[in-house]
């Protein structure tokens, strides 16, 4: 990977058919979602500590959101409303549920081949977005974290409008940096199916203990490497959409000992360590604030070349960058929020609805159609990013078109924020609320203007944004009627699932 990335573009030396045929296509959108960055984790969302240049420049040249919600407090149920367009109340992925047969925690990941290794599959009878961007001509490509299916299942990129695919089906495999395989599904290699590719070079040290450290194939550079060779591949002739779901800063708390992560070992010299503890997933971090710094300047400089791959194929003008986050910020594997003060002062965590778990950054940048520099306060959730595409790629089918009458209570929940990204405040329309609902921790919530409704284990507790973002002061008991309309609320967009059960309010 480069670790200084030139700017520089060949578009002036292009021939001048070439730049008009560019200017005619649907816009290209390429799409990185990253996983458990805070909302403070960005010196443009007010970080001290984390160099982020590149990010910060995208703000800088684009359109950064204050009020961006990812769709769950965790990983798979928020790729699921973005895939699926639909809030955590009707989507069916509504948790990480994991599929690895019977094989004991601390064995997964051996190469022995089990027949059973992912998530809970997206519902094969509703339409996902990759699959919508195919429909309209689009060429797919995703990297990273798949998340939507356990491998064999009905739900693979494969069978799911992906042309490219090159990362984790798993993303419980994804918790460990060096693993032992990444999946592919390539149309242009001829592959029939997703399959597993062996990292030689890592199966030669234990998955575990003092070797581990000595595996080479660092699967986050491996898997940016694949989406820029991706990019690079793109002549102009389609339009391409491409989702890349970087899996860093996520724990383990490990990468390459490089110019990157060495320059933060100097800055906190003074640094903690994390033994690991017993039956954890994570091996054990030696110099926890360096590494989580260093994971996301190397993010950083990810996403600086992505921008100059653009540029240097000329197709900068023409594709939509957007930049966010799965969720809050984790303490996972020894990270330490509370160090860089990176959920930008607001209460809770992943794995919980209060808007340290749920507010994420979120970045658009589209030179010469979203206006540079600007910040906004429009309230948008994951799942307005499928009828957001649609409207930018011109498909007026949405969502008629794409709802499936034989699927009871088949719906989409979002709502376009073109207007928005077009300066257009006046005409965009808004949610009347915002819906989550996570069974692990037994949480729900709902955000009605400012007002917002977190309920734990069917217990309701009230809190007014306005003036107390930190969600301090429970004022339930000062209004009822309020609590009774958000109720309501809840129980009118709440269906039943008999995977993800969850206590309602009474």
């Amino acid at each position: 990977m480069r670790k200084d990335v030139l700017f520089t573009s060949c578009f002036a030396a292009l021939p001048l058919c070439m730049v008009s045929a560019a200017s005619e296509q649907k816009p290209n959108i390429i799409f990185i979602l990253c996983d458990d960055m805070g909302y403070g984790d960005l010196g443009c969302y007010g970080q001290q500590y984390i160099s982020t240049p590149n990010i910060d420049r995208m703000a800088q040249e684009g359109m950064r959101f204050t009020q961006a919600y990812a769709g769950s407090p965790v990983s798979a149920p928020s790729r699921a409303t973005i895939m699926t367009g639909q809030h955590s109340g009707h989507s069916h992925v509504r948790g990480n549920k994991e599929y690895w047969g019977d094989s004991p925690l601390m064995k997964y990941g051996d190469n022995d081949e089990y027949t059973v290794v992912g998530q809970e599959p997206y519902d094969p009878n509703h339409i996902i977005l990759p699959e919508i961007m195919q429909k309209n001509g689009y060429t797919t490509g995703m990297f990273g974290k798949w998340a939507g299916g356990y491998e064999g299942s009905c739900s693979t990129p494969d069978k799911r409008g992906i042309d490219e695919y090159y990362g984790f089906i798993c993303q419980f495999q994804a918790h460990l940096y060096y693993p032992n395989f990444l999946n592919r599904y390539s149309k242009s290699n001829g592959d029939t199916a997703t399959i597993r590719i062996t990292l030689d070079e890592n199966i030669k040290y234990p998955m575990y203990g003092d070797d581990y450290k000595k595996r080479p194939q660092y699967s986050a550079d491996l898997i940016h490497q694949e989406a820029l060779k991706w990019i690079d591949s793109q002549d102009g002739s389609r339009p391409f959409y491409g989702f890349f779901t970087y899996t860093l800063p996520h724990a383990e708390l490990v990468q390459p000992n490089d110019s990157i992560l060495k320059q933060y070992k100097e800055k906190f010299f003074h640094d903690k360590t994390w033994g690991g503890s017993e039956g954890s997933r994570y091996n054990p971090a030696v110099h926890t604030h360096a590494e989580f710094a260093g994971m996301i300047t190397r993010l950083d400089a990810y996403v600086g070349e992505i921008l100059a791959k653009l540029k240097e194929k000329g197709l900068d003008e023409n594709t939509i960058v957007i930049f966010s986050s799965d969720n809050g910020p984790h303490e996972e594997g020894g990270a330490d929020p509370e160090f860089f003060g990176r959920d930008g002062k607001l209460r809770g965590l992943k794995r919980q609805c209060y808007e340290g778990g749920i507010r994420i950054p979120f970045i658009v940048r589209w030179p010469g159609k979203v206006k540079a520099g600007t910040v906004n306060d429009h309230q948008l959730a994951f799942y307005d990013i499928m009828p957001t595409f649609c409207e930018l790629i011109g498909d007026k089918k949405f969502p008629k078109k794409y709802i499936n009458k034989n699927l009871e209570g088949d719906c989409f929940d979002g709502i376009s924020f073109v207007p928005t990204l077009f300066g257009d405040d006046e005409n965009q329309k808004k949610h009347d609320y915002l819906y989550w609902e996570f069974h692990e921790t037994d949480q729900l919530a709902v955000r009605m203007g400012d007002w917002k409704l977190v309920v734990k284990k069917g217990i309701p507790h009230l809190y007014n944004l306005a003036d107390d973002i930190h969600e301090d002061n429970d004022i339930s008991t000062n209004h009822p009627e309020i609590v009774k309309q958000m109720i309501e609320i809840i129980k009118k967009e709440h269906k039943e699932s008999d995977i993800f059960k969850i206590t309602l309010p009474l």
